[in-house]
């Protein structure tokens, strides 16, 4: 499948030649596949959040590029204000950026920036709030009013409503409780594999990626540690440690049935590979 997003030899330094001098991202490269489904994971201070914010151009690098669909999103003809609408980012605690009186209007300010008129606007507005599955109740609503799952939703709607090509969520679960983390999980879930969007999730959460990704970054002190896909990747569960991350739960399950004599998949990574794994063993297999 073709690349969607190219990152070349990517380098971020702030404060670059003075004492202060420090690489946020360190000479990185990889490819995102188009409708692929993308992890990236790393420690606090790892440069995640720099990384991403060059996907779309809201952050120049100091060096190196990254291409959309083959073209070099920092040329100078090339229109960032366009890719920005083809390449959704979704911030940390992104219903902190809602401020319009109601929700549909809060939703509809992409589009009509865009240049689209208030009917066209809304229409698309409607779409994306049932694409992020938010209950038409809430449209005429204050965002200031709904929980904080409902403001997340709103707020992927505002993204969605640009019809991107490529969704980004920096931690889009953070602060929730775990109905409210399930159903946004599920939900970007569904756009991917309905919609085929490209999602590029960054998490915390290893059991999630382990759940969604098909391919997964490891960030460590700004440099790609790994770019592999998850099984692969967790597989070196030890070395992840070194860096301050982890597998998931059931990774460690199955090393430890595994010292105690049980044969069984040491690179199980989620419920429903474990619940196959179970079943297995009862049959005898």
């Amino acid at each position: 499948m073709a690349a969607i997003i190219k990152v070349d030899n990517l380098t971020h330094i702030y404060q670059a030649g003075t004492v202060m001098q420090s690489y946020a991202i360190k000479d990185i490269s990889f490819e995102i596949e188009e409708g692929s489904f993308v992890g990236l994971i790393g420690h606090t201070g790892s440069g995640k959040s720099t990384l991403i914010q060059h996907l779309n151009g809201l952050i120049k690098p100091s060096s190196g590029t990254v291409f959309f669909k083959g073209e070099d999103i920092f040329a100078e003809s090339y229109s960032l204000k366009q890719l920005r609408s083809r390449v959704g980012l979704v911030f940390q605690y992104p219903e902190y950026q809602l401020f319009e009186e109601d929700v549909i209007r809060d939703v509809m300010y992409g589009p009509k920036n865009m240049g689209f008129s208030d009917e066209e606007a809304r229409e698309k507005a409607i779409e994306a709030l049932k694409l992020a599955g938010m209950n038409e109740v809430f449209y005429e609503r204050s965002p200031f009013e709904l929980s904080g799952g409902q403001k997340r939703r709103a707020a992927i709607a505002g993204v969605l409503s640009m019809e991107p090509e490529v969704l980004i969520l920096d931690e889009p679960t953070a602060g929730l409780d775990p109905k409210g983390r399930d159903e946004i999980l599920d939900t970007i879930d569904k756009l991917h594999r309905e919609k085929g969007i490209t999602i590029v999730l960054v998490s915390h959460s290893m059991d999630d990626i382990a759940k969604y990704a098909d391919k997964l970054l490891v960030l460590d002190k700004g440099e790609l540690k790994y770019n592999d896909v998850p099984k692969a990747v967790f597989r070196e569960y030890k070395e992840l440690e070194k860096i301050g991350l982890s597998a998931p739960q059931l990774t460690y399950l199955a090393a430890d049935l595994i010292k105690q004599g049980v044969d069984i998949d040491p690179e199980i990574g989620t419920v429903e590979e474990a619940k196959n794994e179970i079943l297995r063993l009862l049959k005898g297999e």
